[in-house]
């Protein structure tokens, strides 16, 4: 068996590996990023929305993405289209997106091992993990580090292995087809709500460029049991709602993910281990995407466990600062996204009907805010304010939990 010593290893070559692994690199720590794929990103699991104040802080290039203006929701029988002058939000080229990450980790230093499956977790006599065990291609690797992050997802291969975590129980499963399609709003995305689309979910339409499109469904598990491949096929076989728009439709590619919704429930520092990004359960629950997080909050796991090594002191109470930053950043938000989406899970299909009638009384701002799960309390009194009506207060109740 092949021996590596290194500072860091991160397990995991998604947004918050990479991320991780740059800033630990830059940071001057010896860094391997260990991806069980053949490549960075082969598999596409995700649909890729995030938003243009993010990207451009990330500074990901603009071959990356296809920005969005608009935000049209459709419920059975009410629909409803915000606009924007300037495109706020976007959908990602994932595999583009990911190799330019990986690639910038690769280019501070960071070596990168594709094809690299973790099998095992090392601990010392204190039962603390002190590295992995890897299958590669034609052997086996032993990663000796000083801090581990677990970057791997869902699955939190590390944590779980360690007996810190169990699998996540509350979770939404998503499934789409790229597509390539005859009609197409480039800047228009498409969210449809309501039992006919999604029981426990929505389902989507994201362009990626003028003539191709994300077309997909999300199912939260365990509230409904219905498969959301079989639902997504229907759809487009049917041509239900905004789909019918579309004109003739090619599937090019499948995707299919999981990620937690279970809002910030897990501890994510222990001694020696960092969790980030969906092992870590850093997902906004209203849309349930977490790029954006995973990137941000990779980029401190890095930077904290970077920091660790130099001084020596890699225990939990040294790495703590990590989970108070992204505690303090975006814990209240997601709490009050949780309640709005509970409230959502329930609604039937008439209830839908009127829950559009709230959301087109937004600005494309406020709106915004509103589905990134952006509320702190000052934006929340702002929003009730400027809406005196009583069906847009309900929003600022809803997130009050009043």
């Amino acid at each position: 068996m092949e021996e590596l010593n290194f500072d860091v290893v991160v397990v995991g070559g998604g947004p918050a590996g990479s991320s991780a692994a740059r800033i630990a690199a830059e940071n001057e720590c010896t860094v391997a990023l260990v991806e069980k794929e053949k490549e960075i990103a082969e598999t596409v699991r995700t649909s890729g929305v995030t938003w243009i104040s993010d990207i451009k802080k990330f500074k990901i290039p603009e071959d990356c993405y296809n920005s969005i203006k608009r935000f049209s929701f459709c419920s059975p029988k009410n629909s409803v289209t915000i606009s924007d002058n300037v495109a706020k939000a976007a959908v990602l080229d994932v595999r583009k997106t990911y190799r330019f990450l990986a690639n910038r980790a690769q280019s501070s230093g960071a070596k990168i091992f594709t094809s690299t499956n973790v099998s095992e977790v090392l601990k010392n006599s204190d039962g603390k993990c002190v590295g992995v065990i890897a299958k590669s291609i034609d052997k086996h690797i032993q990663f000796n580090a000083k801090v581990i992050i677990d970057a791997s997802g869902f699955a939190s291969v590390v944590a779980k292995e360690l007996g810190h975590v169990e699998q996540w129980k509350k979770f939404g499963v998503g499934a789409e087809f790229e597509v390539k399609t005859e009609e197409l709003e480039q800047d228009n995305w498409w969210l449809m709500v309501g039992q006919e689309y999604s029981p426990a979910g929505y389902a989507w339409i994201f362009p990626t460029s003028k003539n191709t499109a994300r077309v997909g469904v999300g199912i939260g598990k365990p509230d409904s049991e219905v498969d959301p491949t079989i639902r997504l096929n229907e759809l487009i076989d049917k041509k239900i709602g905004p789909i019918k728009d579309l004109g003739k439709i090619e599937k090019i590619e499948f995707h299919y993910g999981l990620i937690p919704n279970e809002g910030l429930s897990r501890k994510t520092v222990y001694d020696n281990l960092i969790l980030v990004g969906d092992s870590a359960g850093q997902a906004n629950p209203l849309v349930l995407e977490g790029i954006r997080y995973a990137i941000r909050f990779g980029e401190v796991a890095g930077k904290v466990a970077a920091s660790a090594i130099k001084n020596e002191d890699t225990s939990e109470r040294s790495l703590i600062p990590y989970e108070k930053e992204w505690r303090k950043a975006i814990e209240s938000k997601i709490n009050s996204a949780i309640k709005v989406q509970n409230r959502w899970v329930g609604l039937t299909d008439e209830e839908w009907d009127k829950e559009l009638d709230i959301i087109n009384e937004l600005t494309a701002d406020e709106f915004l805010d509103f589905i990134r799960a952006d509320f702190g309390v000052s934006k929340m009194v702002k929003l009730a304010t400027h809406h005196p009506k009583m069906i847009v207060r309900q929003l600022f109740n809803m997130v009050k939990g009043t």
